[in-house]
């Protein structure tokens, strides 16, 4: 729903993440915070290899950060939507033995789990329709999903960058729905206060995804950040 916005005037790539989306999950692959990174470097040298805006939504956001912290010279803007990321956690997700981590992927993987999560994550519940569900599920289908999941949470995911934040220089517009009820709203004005460039923007009557319920808002606010210039960007 965003991208179509974004991309009518500005080069614009979406990429999933290695180890979630529709990538490869290739046995014998580190599916980590650093493996992700270094997929994302990669891509971004081979097919692009100049500075662009990066645009990172919810875990994405905590991705967009990490790669933003590793890689400045790539990122020349910044924009993170209901990001995760900010606080510092414990990985607990060490303890998945068998078949401790296949019973929980088990358990994500249940309809009336997805759905319940799905209509959390929206601040209108008529958008968590059986479309979106079906789309939210497509990726399910893909071999070894469920063992990539088991090894990026293995690995402690994202313990958070609450202590790094002040070390990103670039410009950085934080997007997010007043009605999160995901990662909740505390972590929207923890974000713009440690990161120095930033701006916060609210978006009203919306949930943990404004690039779902609320994209053509989200587009303008993205757009109204990366035009400033007046030049086409690459997104």
């Amino acid at each position: 729903r965003l991208l179509p916005l974004l991309a009518a005037e500005n080069e614009t790539w979406a990429v999933d993440l290695l180890g979630f989306g529709f990538t490869e999950r290739a046995a014998g692959l580190a599916f980590s915070q650093k493996a992700i990174a270094t997929h994302l470097y990669y891509f971004w040298k081979t097919l692009i290899s100049q500075p662009v805006i990066l645009v990172g939504a919810s875990m994405g956001g905590a991705a967009a950060i990490d790669f933003t912290l590793t890689h400045p010279e790539a990122v020349k803007k910044l924009v993170l939507i209901d990001s995760a990321g900010f606080a510092v956690t414990s990985n607990k997700g060490k303890f998945l033995i068998p078949p401790l981590g296949y019973l929980a992927t088990s358990f994500l993987r249940n309809p009336k789990i997805r759905q319940r999560i799905s209509i959390n994550a929206y601040f209108d519940e008529k958008l968590a329709s059986v479309d979106a569900q079906t789309c939210a599920a497509l990726h399910l289908e893909m071999p070894n999903w469920n063992q990539a999941l088991i090894a990026f949470t293995k690995s402690g995911g994202y313990g958070g960058f609450r202590d790094k934040l002040s070390q990103i220089q670039q410009q950085t517009l934080i997007l997010w729905g007043k009605q999160d009820r995901i990662l909740g709203t505390a972590d929207a004005a923890k974000f713009e206060s440690a990161i120095a460039n930033s701006q916060l923007i609210w978006i009203p009557d919306c949930g943990h995804v404004p690039h779902l319920e609320k994209p053509q808002i989200t587009a303008q606010h993205i757009l109204e950040f990366i035009t400033k210039s007046g030049l086409t960007e690459n997104i």
